[in-house]
């Protein structure tokens, strides 16, 4: 091993032309490089490369030091070979990018002058490459390739923090820091980490380090936010002793105040209501005093109230605009109401725009924004006040909105357009009241509209002239395609293809819409070119067909350039690419994993496979059958566990033991324990899918608080994980009746999963933050009803119950829900008592219909009971108008056949908003669809795409006579919308008659046209299903192979069972199992695997041809033109490449 080190030093300092001849230089060799070859000698091989670092930055690196270097190791009777100079590289890049433990052992023995070498290349220098002589050394990717490892960043994090201030300038150290802490995860920042922060700082680097921490303060944990508060006072405190300050009664001065910036917020009550009021104005009065107060996104009402009593002791007059434009986010908290004017109220308004961005209390300042409403509306008209009103006006309700005149909404678009938060019935009004204005719909008007652009009706859309529409799909709707409804979408298309030339139209269709665009529009286009499909989003039956089309003349290279393209790229084409060809586009891929389907992947590592199995990406190995992961053994195994933790294994893997033996290999590689917080750093995202035993028994107590913190970053977690993670929870903190608010902050949702009596404790503690955890609906830990109740009962009892004000007999002593009780509970209202919402207050109703109806889990009855407080509210059902509809929500699944019946259904926009309601019976969905026809006075015949496209799952409803009679043209423009609905096999086979009138017989069908029709693809015949190419069967929508029959999948061929690809084969129902015979089931364990039967017969054992080409960069073995540090990376270690993304 010592000679292979010793070997390795060798790249460093030559190449191979040098070794031919050797010339007796050594005694002329300069001391500072004989202590350097020496080194090298010794296996100091990392203190022999800084050395040499060192050398060349103050002497002239020759050809001659070349060769007194090798006469040097010639006297010494070192023997050199290629291939020890490859195994010597090996070992010490594994050594230091796999195991950064090694790499920090190796920073704290380093020499004061080595370990300021280090630091000054990793950090402070520029230079990206480095010549010796005809050598260049890489420092650019040396750097990348140390932060990019896992635990690099935490190495030096850790080593700079031991000894940087120690042996360099404090500045400096800062800006380490600084560099280190913004590419990391923020988990580095635990309080035994907070506690080393250098104590005496100079005042340069004190500041500079506290504006990191601020800059990075939405990333730390609370409770580091809290211990980061704590160091930082202590060193002011510090200050303001030592300054002996007898005349101030607070060490927070403005300046303090300043440094603090965001932290401020942890300063307790009683230290601020001493802050002397001479250093609040003089804070107050900074030029940027507002830039930091606009920042304190999680400062509590309290608080808030007492930096505002402190402003106003210290003589500034809180009603003047210019003192209100210097509050910040303190405005959300104004409470100086009383004999207010309107121009004040109005000033008010105008700065609360950003009180959106608080964290919490949102339903406190809706209410303060009511109140400042009423107050800016005094002796005043909402028309003429409208445009001053600041985003109140989303406070407005539909009542209001409709009172507006067309004249006043023109008059206050500008402020209109600026606002966020709206309503969809609250953006039909107003972009309705808008182009009554305008008279007719042009690109003009529609720019000046912003979001309310989506309020336009699909038929407005569908009436623009053909030019104006692609004006206003290039500019106002460039930001708000996604927005629109189904119809609106396809209303807009349309009328831009039947009246515009095709080129022209695809050319302005930009983003989300685009994906909307047919096959069939597709296929009548000739001119296509690569430039066409950029900056789009593609669904993937328009990628393979856009793929084939122009690969015939746009080489892979171009194309996969165009991430979306990368779609369409089918297996074959995968492994029709030569060595090349395919090396060079890997990358392309590998960085858009997240757009490739698990089949291509698969493809992918077959591909890799057949060019050189000994060099693929390691995280490659999990889609391949489960028998390859044997080979990761030894000083594979790093590398594999790195890899799959910058993957979504969700994704790649979808058979439940396949991700088990990966799971297993995982736990191998890593002993079967997590020791430290290395390894929490190698695992990256498996941790989210840790088996029971090892978060259980083999994650350390020193470990833990960071393994949870990753957890909370999962997207999903077994019942089993979470119980688990709620005993180590409780474990690492304790009883939650010892926790403290940063500890309630860090569990987040984990504090859904506690039983009820600890909820209860920790919501009568801190209730704001449990509301604030109860009201996120993602996460790895949805709110549980346990957690909602405790919010409901916290809320409901936290002040004065609100009686009904209805004082009918049955309302009278019934607790009513009140507007801001509504706005808190979001979700947690689906625990009112049915009396509760009968005598809900109909003002009440009317401002809280979207929150009410964007709740999930209100009971049938509930719902009913709501409707009917509709009824109540609006009047009759004929009388309701579109937006009324609308704003129900989930309430509207309420309304029975008949009540759906007497709605005006004339609008495709209605029906398109209640189409997207899930929770319709059959009756209703048909009384929808029957509705719709009814008053817009059509039949099925007459329906254009847009309306087929905004009726939804409603179509399932279908007949096959009214199947049967929709128009072709019409249907192929919406076949991929239609594709995706969940109908029964018998409409399934009315659009298959469909399908073909487009697509022509099943024979000629590609694998595209199966993308495009969906689940439509399950209407297929026996006849048609056994004669179909089995390389199809990858490109059947998953959807689509549950829906096929049972009588009809089992007619399938093994062979074509064994291509359906992981992801069809994950879909095979249980019930169609149970009909398949046991070679067909073999087949179906094949595909879940990853297998391919024309690749793998060659054995495991049998080696495949090495690639010479790299990822990154293409470089021979002994060229002195590259580099060759990178050329050891790329070529021995091609694992190494950069991991893919997802995002």
């Amino acid at each position: 091993m010592l000679q292979d080190l010793r070997i390795f030093f060798l790249l460093m300092l030559m190449n191979h032309a040098e070794m031919e001849s050797q010339q007796n230089f050594s005694q002329d060799l300069p001391p500072q490089l004989q202590k350097t070859v020496e080194e090298a000698i010794a296996g100091k091989y990392l203190n022999a490369l800084l050395d040499i670092l060192h050398f060349q930055s103050t002497s002239m690196w020759t050809t001659d030091t070349f060769n007194k270097i090798m006469a040097y190791f010639h006297a010494q009777n070192i023997v050199i070979t290629y291939s020890n100079l490859q195994v010597s590289v090996k070992n010490y890049l594994e050594s230091l990018l796999y195991r950064p433990k090694v790499l920090l052992s190796e920073f704290q023995q380093m020499n004061p002058q080595h370990f300021q070498t280090a630091m000054k290349y990793l950090f402070e220098s520029k230079q990206d490459h480095l010549e010796l002589g005809n050598i260049l050394l890489d420092l650019a990717r040396i750097r990348e390739r140390v932060f990019q490892s896992p635990g690099g960043n935490r190495t030096l994090f850790l080593i700079t923090l031991e000894r940087c201030f120690l042996l360099l300038n404090s500045v400096k150290c800062v800006d380490i820091l600084s560099q280190v802490l913004r590419t990391s995860s923020m988990t580095y920042l635990q309080l035994h980490t907070i506690a080393s922060l250098p104590k005496d700082l100079q005042e340069d680097a004190f500041r500079n380090l506290s504006t990191v921490f601020k800059d990075l303060y939405d990333r730390i944990s609370a409770s580091a936010q809290k211990a980061l508060y704590d160091w930082m006072t202590r060193v002011l405190q510090k200050s303001y002793h030592a300054n002996d300050s007898e005349d101030s009664t607070s060490w927070v001065s403005a300046e303090n105040l300043w440094i603090l910036g965001r932290y401020m917020v942890h300063l307790p009550l009683e230290e601020i209501r001493k802050i002397n009021p001479s250093e609040m104005r003089l804070f107050i009065s900074y030029d940027n005093a507002t830039k930091q107060l606009d920042t304190v996104y999680d400062i509590t009402p309290e608080l808030a109230q007492a930096f505002l009593e402190r402003i106003n002791a210290s003589g500034f007059d809180m009603r003047n605009t210019s003192t209100l434009h210097r509050l910040g986010l303190l405005v959300c908290f104004y409470d100086e109401l009383d004999q207010m004017d309107t121009s004040v109220a109005r000033a008010l308004l105008h700065q609360m725009i950003k009180c959106n961005q608080l964290i919490g209390f949102q339903a406190d300042v809706q209410k303060l924004k009511s109140h400042l409403l009423d107050v800016a509306l005094q002796n005043q008209t909402l028309n003429d006040t409208l445009g001053s009103l600041s985003d109140a006006v989303v406070g407005l309700t539909t009542s209001q909105l409709e009172s507006l005149s067309p004249e006043a909404v023109h008059l206050a678009i500008p402020t209109l357009n600026q606002v966020s938060g709206w309503a969809k019935s609250q953006i039909m009004i107003l972009s309705s009241k808008y182009l009554m204005y305008e008279k007719a719909l042009s690109f003009h008007n529609t720019s000046h509209m912003g979001a309310l652009a989506t309020g336009i009706s699909t038929a407005a859309f569908h009436s623009m002239p053909p030019k104006e529409l692609s004006q206003v799909v290039r500019g106002a709707l460039a930001q708000h395609a996604a927005d629109l409804s189904p119809a609106q979408q396809h209303g807009i298309l349309r009328k831009m293809m039947v009246s515009t030339e095709l080129s022209s139209v695809l050319a302005d269709i930009q983003g989300a819409l685009f994906k909307e665009v047919s096959l069939f529009d597709l296929w009548k286009e000739e001119g296509f070119n690569a430039s066409l499909v950029k900056e789009k989003e593609l669904r993937q039956s328009q990628a393979l067909f856009l793929y084939e089309l122009l690969s015939k003349k746009t080489s892979p290279s171009d194309l996969l350039s165009i991430s979306q393209l990368m779609k369409g790229v089918t297996c074959r084409q995968i492994e029709s690419m030569s060595t090349v060809e395919f090396l060079n586009v890997f990358n392309a891929f590998e960085n858009n994993l997240h757009l490739l389907s698990p089949y291509q992947i698969n493809c992918l590592a077959w591909k890799f496979w057949t060019i050189s199995n000994t060099s693929m990406p390691p995280y490659l190995f999990s889609v391949l059958p489960a028998e390859y992961l044997e080979s990761i053994t030894g000083s594979l195994c790093l590398p594999f566990v790195i890899s799959m933790g910058k993957i979504d294994l969700d994704h790649l893997v979808l058979n439940v033991h396949k991700k088990n033996v990966i799971l297993q290999k995982v736990q191998e590689c890593l002993n079967g324990s997590v020791v430290d917080e290395y390894d929490i750093d190698l695992l990256g995202n498996l941790i989210c899918h840790l088996p029971l035993t090892l978060i259980c028994d083999g994650i350390s107590a020193d470990t833990l608080a960071t393994a949870l913190h990753q957890f909370r970053l999962c997207y999903q977690l077994s019942s089993e994980q979470k119980m688990e993670i709620q005993r180590r929870l409780t474990e690492l903190h304790g009883s939650p009746k010892n926790w403290t608010a940063e500890t309630t902050q860090d569990s987040g949702p984990f504090v859904a999963l506690l039983p009820k009596a600890e909820l209860n404790l920790l919501v009568e503690k801190f209730p704001d933050i449990i509301l604030q955890i109860a009201s996120k609906r993602d996460g790895p830990v949805p709110p549980t009803e346990e957690l909602l109740m405790a919010q409901f009962e916290s809320i409901c009892n936290s002040s004065l119950l609100d009686r009904a004000s209805d004082l009918t007999p049955d309302c009278a002593e019934v607790v009513a829900p009140s507007t801001d009780k509504i706005i808190k509970l979001s979700e947690a209202n689906l625990f009112w008592p049915l009396q509760g919402l009968e005598c809900l207050d109909p003002g009440t109703f009317a401002k809280t219909v979207e929150l009410l109806g964007s709740v999930s889990g209100f009971s049938p009855s509930q719902l009913t009971v709501l409707k009917e407080k509709a009824k109540q509210v609006w009047g009759p059902l004929p009388i309701w108008k579109s937006h009324h509809i609308v704003s129900l929500g989930h309430i509207a699944t309420a309304l029975n056949e008949t009540e759906i019946r007497a709605l005006d259904l004339s609008s495709i926009d209605t029906v398109a908003v209640l189409s997207q309601q899930s929770g319709w019976s059959p009756a209703q969905a048909k009384s929808i669809l029957q509705g719709f026809l009814e008053d817009s006075g059509q039949t099925t015949d007459t329906l254009k795409s847009f309306d087929l496209a905004g009726l939804g799952a409603n179509l399932c409803t279908l007949n096959s006579t009214e199947a049967a009679s929709i128009n072709v043209i019409e249907f192929s423009v919406v076949v991929a919308r239609i594709g995706s609905l969940p109908c029964s096999i018998h409409i399934l086979k009315e659009f298959k008659k469909k399908a073909e009138s487009v697509f022509g017989s099943v024979a000629g069908w590609d694998s595209a046209i199966l993308q495009e029709i969906g689940t439509i693809a399950a209407a297929l015949n026996e006849e048609e299903l056994k004669t179909l190419d089995k390389e199809l069967m990858p490109y059947f929508q998953p959807a689509a192979i549950k829906s096929i029959p049972n009588d009809i999948f089992k007619e399938l061929s093994p062979e074509q069972i064994a291509s359906l690809g992981p992801e069809n084969a994950a879909m095979v129902t249980e019930s169609q199992q149970q009909h398949l015979n046991e070679l067909q089931l073999q087949s179906l364990h094949l595909a879940l695997d990853g297998a391919r039967s024309n690749i793998q017969d060659a054995p495991l054992s049998e080696s495949t041809t090495r690639a010479s080409y790299t990822f990154a960069l293409s470089c021979a073995p002994f060229s002195c033109a590259l580099s060759l540090w990178s050329c050891a990376v790329f070529i021995l270690l091609p694992e190494l490449v950069a991991p893919p993304r997802f995002y």
